[in-house]
């Protein structure tokens, strides 16, 4: 019984640690999912697992980024800091602006470094787009994206 209680709590702590570590900036699925099969869970199961964990952060970036940063832009300490990353996520959000719902769901789809859930929820919000549209496009382009991620750690995984 002792064993199957710590075998059952390590399952835990691998799905939390693949979970959050989907959450995070930068890392999102696309280094989750490589992460989980590396730690023994199957490669359908981190996917599912870094695809949520991707998502979790969406929805409050969508609605508590533009009061966070318009209070920041007020302060002094934050202000120039809060300007950059605006003007580069703006710079980044060209063929989200031109392409709108299309263009949010490649953005978040191409699993390349300054592209995916994070960079594309902040775009969306400071272009104002709606949440019942941001949000689909989102979940979407982050569903191709953790598919393509998916396939390429399998295959990687093969060779090993």
């Amino acid at each position: 019984m002792e064993n199957i209680i710590r075998e059952l709590i390590n399952s835990i702590s691998i799905e939390l640690t693949v979970f959050l570590t989907a959450a995070l900036p930068v890392i999102e699925l696309r280094g989750a999912i490589p992460m989980g099969i590396s730690l023994g869970m199957s490669t359908f199961h981190a996917t599912a697992i870094s695809f949520l964990g991707s998502m979790l952060p969406v929805p409050i970036l969508l609605f508590g980024v533009r009061p966070i940063f318009n209070y920041l832009l007020k302060t002094r300490l934050f202000q120039c800091t809060i300007q950059r990353i605006t003007n580069r996520s703006l710079r980044k959000s060209a063929k989200i602006r031109k392409y709108g719902f299309l263009g949010l769901i490649f953005f978040v789809a191409i699993p390349l470094p300054g592209t995916g859930v994070w960079t594309g929820t902040l775009a969306a919000a400071l272009l104002d787009m709606r949440f019942k549209l941001a949000f689909p496009a989102i979940f979407i382009g982050n569903a191709i994206a953790a598919i393509v991620v998916m396939l390429l750690s399998h295959g990687l995984k093969s060779l090993f």
